[in-house]
């Protein structure tokens, strides 16, 4: 039953933030296994410097119903894998080469960096400890890209070659993903597997395709068509009707066109354009839309929706206790906790706010966006935002989640 007050609460908390931290935001709050709040705040466009200060052209103002989810697309893409392991295709411990074997065809790689910032571009140095060491990619296993402790780089930009995709594309998803796939298979590592975590977005690509060859029952040729199709499949089990998705590649358009989506970034550094109704993570879009770490759109309903099911550890062919074990802590380094795709509160400041206990899990999404469960108290928040609207480096969002998080906790659990 709707929580009238705590949905008043969270739309004025929001709106306090509307026009400075983002331009659109939808919170979706459960309870112990039922939704208690739905609030979407959203706001006209502000001038628009990508257009010498004007609006966005033949912009007619509708609430957005679609964002881009980002980085929680993660957490459905370690769902895929737990599915392929509830159904004995592989184990935590199967060695990614398995699976793609391409991965290791170049034998053992040395370590020559530390990766690229993907915010400055910058090459970061190589860790002096492993300097001269090289990695046998054979090593890397499904548990490693899970915890984020593969040793592979947190970025590498794959989305230059070829350009930017337009609509429609030109150039097919498979050409675009097998350019990819062959730059992360020969990329050097920055750490041995299992050393430390290290967040990568690379290794989420990889587990992505990793997902569709295992669930498609072969280890086909490169394809993301093989990782939209069982990401539909997981979709329909978990939803029926208005599921998150790949855009646009993977689904018609809806009506309002573009403006069903929350526009993202202006982006000057490779497409020129405003992103809005395509994924803003560029190696997303540069390999078509469809990838493991990021691409899939959808509503703070549905995301509250896949993560009450997680509370409640009822995942459609995960097996339950294969699912608790995901929300455990399985790798910690410098305080970054990790489970088996999900993040864990860390013990300092985290975006879970100051509340949720140790035990509680979730993610969050570049863009603005998180999802955390909180399951001592049976809480499930969802909320996403466009908070890269006005820039990438845009302060005060660790500050923006902290506050709507203590929020709700208080307004649930303080009475």
């Amino acid at each position: 039953m709707p929580n009238l007050s705590l949905g008043a609460a969270i739309t004025r908390y929001l709106t306090q933030h509307l026009g400075h931290q983002y331009t659109a935001s939808q919170v979706t709050v459960y309870h112990h296994g039922q939704q208690v709040a739905s609030v979407s705040v959203t706001m006209p466009p502000p001038p628009d410097p990508a257009l010498d200060g004007t609006a966005v052209a033949d912009q007619h103002h509708v609430q957005p119903r679609y964002f881009d989810l980002a980085s929680l697309t993660k957490l459905y893409t370690s769902t895929l894998i737990l599915r392929a392991i509830s159904a004995g295709k592989a184990t935590l411990n199967t060695p990614l080469a398995d699976i793609i074997p391409e991965f290791a065809a170049g034998g053992v790689q040395p370590i020559t960096d530390g990766g690229i910032n993907p915010h400055t571009l910058a090459l970061e140095a190589p860790d002096p400890q492993f300097s001269g060491q090289t990695i046998d990619p054979a090593a890397v296993t499904l548990f490693h890209l899970l915890t984020h402790t593969s040793g592979l780089a947190p970025w590498r930009p794959l989305f230059t070659v070829p350009p930017p995709p337009t609509q429609p594309d030109p150039i097919p998803r498979t050409q675009r993903w097998a350019h990819a796939l062959d730059l992360m298979c020969s990329a050097p590592f920055i750490a041995p597997p299992g050393h430390a975590v290290r967040y990568s977005d690379i290794g989420f690509m990889l587990l992505g395709e990793a997902a569709g060859r295992l669930l498609a029952g072969e280890h086909r040729p490169a394809s993301p068509n093989a990782l939209g199709a069982a990401m539909r499949a997981l979709m329909v089990e978990l939803y029926g009707e208005n599921p998150p998705v790949f855009y646009p590649v993977d689904a018609p358009a809806p009506a309002e066109g573009i403006h069903a989506f929350a526009p993202t970034e202006y982006d000057a550094r490779w497409r020129n354009r405003r992103v809005q109704g395509e994924v803003h993570d560029e190696n997303a879009c540069g390999v078509g839309g469809i990838a493991g770490h990021a691409g899939l759109f959808g509503t703070a309903d549905a995301l509250a929706l896949f993560g009450s099911r997680w509370a409640s550890l009822d995942i459609p062919g995960v097996d339950s206790e294969l699912a608790r074990e995901a929300t455990r802590q399985h790798a910690e380094t410098d305080g970054e906790r990790r489970g088996l795709g999900w993040m864990l509160r860390t013990l300092g400041v985290s975006s879970a706010g100051t509340k949720f206990g140790p035990d509680s899990y979730g993610h969050t999404g570049f863009v603005g966006n998180t999802l955390w469960i909180e399951p001592a108290q049976g809480i499930v928040i969802a909320c996403l935002t466009n908070n890269v609207y006005f820039g990438r480096l845009k302060s005060g969002l660790l500050a923006f989640r902290v506050g709507l998080q203590d929020l709700i906790w208080e307004a649930l659990c303080s009475s």
